[in-house]
């Protein structure tokens, strides 16, 4: 297999075929989210939580720059639209010149997405979805802080505390997994609005 994502597409790829429970993040933005609601998944990977979302009544919108993913995104979830980009391309004028909505109920970042991105981007990938959040909308972030998969880095919750208030945004619930356990430090599950 080729593309970055390959190893983590196949493990994901085969739970879904396998008709595993996958959906956590995704019940749990699912909750955050009006009925209908406009929900922007960035780095959405294969589209598992895109697609859940999509088949819950919400208007998605996939955001994913990783060429392999977005195809095995529109083969497995073809009705979900997927914008190839980064996230710090995320833009209210890059969405509009896509098609998609500039303007989201519910931003998702879920599956590591934070301890992936390049050093030291963290402030301007959290501006970028801060962006495009409406008024009232929330953020679900989640990530390992430290000790994540191996090609990831560490990212301790303070500083992403800090980032996500120089961000403009204020951390309203944290959690330590998708079925609201209290944190613990092995896992961070996020809610954040923006700042008032």
């Amino acid at each position: 297999m080729t593309g970055s994502g390959s190893r983590y597409a196949e493990v994901f790829e085969d739970l879904i075929a396998r008709n595993e429970d996958v959906d956590g993040e995704a019940r749990l933005a699912d909750v955050l989210a009006p009925r209908g609601a406009r929900i922007l998944d960035a780095g959405a990977g294969l589209g598992r939580v895109a697609g859940a979302l999509h088949a819950r009544g919400h208007d998605v919108t996939a955001v994913e720059k990783d060429p392999d993913l977005v195809a095995r995104s529109h083969r497995l979830f073809p009705d979900v639209p997927v914008v190839g980009a980064d996230i710090l391309e995320l833009t209210p004028a890059m969405l509009e010149r896509r098609g998609r909505p500039t303007e989201y109920d519910v931003v998702v970042a879920v599956g590591n997405v934070m301890i992936y991105l390049a050093e030291d981007t963290e402030v301007r990938a959290l501006t970028a979805l801060a962006g495009v959040l409406a008024p009232e909308g929330r953020v679900l972030v989640g990530f390992d802080p430290v000790k994540g998969p191996r090609t990831s880095r560490d990212y301790p919750v303070e500083r992403f505390r800090g980032d996500a208030e120089a961000a403009g945004l204020v951390v309203q619930h944290e959690f330590g997994s998708y079925d609201l356990a209290p944190p613990g430090g092995d896992y961070v599950v996020a809610v954040l609005r923006l700042a008032r």
